[in-house]
């Protein structure tokens, strides 16, 4: 009987595989599907390799060297008046004077190899792994990438323009790798030193030769052909003329580079530890003559400092610059500083600064008369505030609830306890003239400029309020020296400020209570493709409501107070404040009108410029604010304006009075004569003084801070050289160490 298997032994015999090897037929597959796409895809990158070298042939092939692009010729930057028409300078004072190659000596040559292509006389005119990284630092948005051939460098300088994109870095390769077949490795050597830029406006290798060595490129040493070599790589950073921090960083440039011509046998060893930093001549001032100058410096700075651009932006670039400058509003500050001075005017200094409420832009700038020959009394030099600071005091108290009605004794003297020294053991303070006012509202204490009151009002809000007010209204916190912002004479202008903070921080006030950043430049355009339109920058520093109320206060400054005799007659609504500084050192008048905010500061210095001196008048009485600052800003503003309308300033809110004031008082009003119903004497134009004078109280310039505005300490006798305060600025615009120059 044969044994038939059953349905379960049936189906196992099937799934069983059968007797004998059985070829994987899976893994042939999965083996040819790798096969496939690496193949594949070698022949994909391979047909895209051969398209890319077809394509990269036929480019180089059609590609020609262009002419000269007019930038290597030196395409000047021209600035222009705000309607961007009439021209107001040029950024000149570049040189560029080509030499054959010969004239320059070997190690020279051989110091910029060293420095930018070591391997110039192999190369093929470009660098691959120099143009991988520029690439790769261009995908990701960084900053330039170094590792361009001398050919290279010389293609963008002399036949591109500056800008960094792919397309140019294409064409630049595409140039470099033909003229690299057209021309000698010796011809375009000379053309990259007659190219190049050097720094201090000098363009190719004798103007920097010339620029910074005061000699022939074929009498360079080892050591000056090494600087030289060395500077190219950012001029702006590297120059000495900049200070130790250039220097420090230009030295071990120099170090790789003469140490790369040891390595490549261009230099011996023991000439190499021969060289040392050489000496350079000083850098000439690049800027022109006259009043004009200060603002071609400004515009300058906010070009570079502010628009990161650099000298050959600006020196190649062909821009055209407009500025906010406005050519009948310049003509008229510096007319009426010329026509304002008295007849003695030596060592005497004068700012201006006219802006736009509302926007910053300054419309008219006067900083001297030279700028050549004189630092910017506008925007470098600084003198101490004086009574323009009582209007940030003023708004404290509004803003702490006080109003314009508000009244305070006027005494004179008046007992301070801050103002105690062992010369003046009963601190007194008198007002500008001695004069004895009875009880007075804020509004009149502002016009007369009384300054027991002021003092009284800065007890009350505290000296810390009265400085935060003015720094929000554009006076640089660092202009509070040595703890002013905590003592009590701040009020009365001890801190030290350019004229263009006090500007900004009026011009704050007149466009009720929005500060803006002051600003030089409208708008640039050029013929490479650059564009730049200003976009004010403005932010609230305190309430409309309080502005307003400050405005109306100051109207009386012109109308029945300080400027009232210079600007009787003057026909058109204005606020102001005028300001004298202890000993007269400094005057200024601030003010404006709804259309336009003009600061003007004065002081003198001894021959020599060896520090502030009073200021006298041609009969040798002292003089203030109400003088010479407020009829040159009369004589300003009247030119400036004269065909616009003469709008009034808007009608200030009523404030209620809610200032409950907590602080101790630290004068002492109580010992001292009782007012009588009329002031003892008719104040003066200038009712006004910074601090007591001399005879009475010694209080310093520069005070010491309290931990309160409820004052214990005394304040230390002045020692103070610069125009109405003593120290070294560091500000930005305010730097150096005084007396000034």
């Amino acid at each position: 009987m044969t044994d038939t298997p059953g349905p379960r032994a049936r189906r196992r015999a099937e799934n069983e595989p059968p007797e004998g090897p059985r070829p994987p037929a899976r893994r042939r597959r999965e083996r040819g599907l790798a096969f496939k796409i690496v193949t594949r895809t070698l022949l994909g990158l391979f047909t895209l390799f051969v398209f890319g070298v077809i394509a990269l042939f036929v480019i180089y092939q059609r590609t020609d060297i262009p002419q000269p692009n007019a930038d290597a010729q030196k395409q000047q930057s021209v600035l222009y008046y705000d309607d961007g028409k009439t021209e107001l300078a040029r950024f000149n004072g570049t040189t560029r004077q080509s030499v054959p190659v010969t004239q320059i000596p070997d190690h020279v040559q051989k110091a910029f190899l060293s420095a930018e292509d070591r391997d110039f006389y192999k190369n093929k005119g470009v660098s691959p792994t120099g143009i991988v990284r520029a690439f790769w630092t261009n995908l990701r948005g960084g900053s330039k990438a170094g590792g361009s051939t001398i050919t290279q460098q010389y293609v963008k300088n002399y036949f591109l323009t500056q800008d960094k994109t792919v397309t140019r870095k294409f064409k630049e390769v595409m140039i470099s790798l033909k003229i690299d077949q057209k021309m000698s490795k010796d011809q375009i050597l000379g053309d990259y030193l007659n190219t190049i830029y050097f720094g201090r406006g000098a363009y190719g290798i004798q103007a920097a030769s010339k620029a910074y060595f005061n000699k022939d490129v074929s009498q360079l040493s080892v050591s000056e052909g090494a600087f030289l070599a060395s500077v190219v790589n950012s001029p702006n950073r590297l120059d000495p003329a900049n200070g130790q921090a250039a220097i420090d960083r230009v030295n071990p440039r120099m170090v790789y580079v003469l140490d790369g011509m040891v390595e490549k046998g261009w230099l011996s060893q023991e000439v190499r530890n021969q060289q040392r930093l050489p000496n350079f001549q000083p850098r000439k001032k690049r800027s022109i003559p006259g009043p004009i100058g200060y603002i071609r410096d400004l515009v300058e700075s906010e070009l570079k400092n502010k628009l990161q651009l650099s000298d050959v932006d600006l020196d190649k670039g062909g821009l055209r610059i407009t500025t906010t400058i406005n050519k009948k509003s310049e003509d008229a500050a510096i007319k009426a500083v010329e026509q304002n001075l008295p007849e003695d005017s030596a060592n005497l200094h004068t700012g201006l600064v006219a802006q736009k409420p509302g926007d910053g832009a300054v419309v008219a700038l006067y900083g001297g008369r030279d700028s050549l020959k004189e630092a910017n009394n506008a925007t470098f030099q600084v003198m101490q505030g004086a009574s323009n600071f009582k209007v940030f005091g003023l708004i404290g108290a509004l803003q702490d609830g006080m109003t314009l009605d508000k009244t305070y004794e006027g005494n004179s003297p008046m007992r301070f306890k801050q103002y105690i020294t062992p010369t003046n053991p009963k601190g007194n303070v008198t007002n500008f003239g001695g004069v004895d006012w009875h009880r007075v509202s804020l509004r009149k204490a502002t016009a007369k400029s009384i300054n027991t009151v002021f003092l009284q009002v800065n007890e009350d809000i505290g000296p810390t309020k009265t400085a935060a007010v003015a720094q929000a209204a554009g006076i640089p916190k660092t202009a509070f020296a040595q703890g002013q912002d905590k003592v009590l004479s701040n009020v009365l202008g001890t801190p030290s400020v350019h004229v263009i903070d006090m500007a900004t921080a009026y011009n704050t006030i007149n466009a009720q209570g929005v500060k803006s950043d002051p600003y030089y430049i409208k708008s640039i355009s050029s013929a490479s493709g650059y564009s730049y339109s200003a976009k004010p920058k403005t932010s609230r520093a305190f309430d409309k409501d309080v502005a307003l109320n400050a405005i109306n206060a100051m109207e009386g400054v012109v109308t029945d107070g300080s400027a009232t005799p210079t600007l009787k007659g003057f026909d058109r609504p204005a606020a102001g404040k005028t300001g004298t500084s202890n000993e007269n050192k400094s005057i200024w008048f601030s003010g404006f009108t709804p259309q336009l905010t003009t600061s003007v500061g004065m002081y003198k210095t001894a021959p020599g410029g060896t520090g502030a001196i009073q200021m006298k008048g041609e009969e040798g009485d002292p003089v203030t604010g109400s003088k010479y600052p407020t009829q040159i800003w009369r004589a300003f503003m009247e030119a400036a304006l004269e065909g616009q309308p003469a709008p009034k300033f808007p009608e200030p809110p009523g404030m209620s009075n809610t200032f409950t004031g907590t602080s101790e008082p630290t004068h002492d009003p109580t010992n001292e004569p009782a007012p009588p119903n009329t002031p003892t004497n008719t104040p003066p134009p200038d009712t006004e003084s910074t601090e007591p004078p001399s005879s009475t109280t010694t209080e310093s310039r520069t005070t010491k801070p309290t931990k309160t505005h409820k004052p214990t300490k005394t304040e230390p006798p002045p020692s103070s050289t610069r125009p109405g305060g003593g120290g070294t600025s560091t500000r930005p615009g305010g730097g150096g160490t005084f007396p000034f120059p």
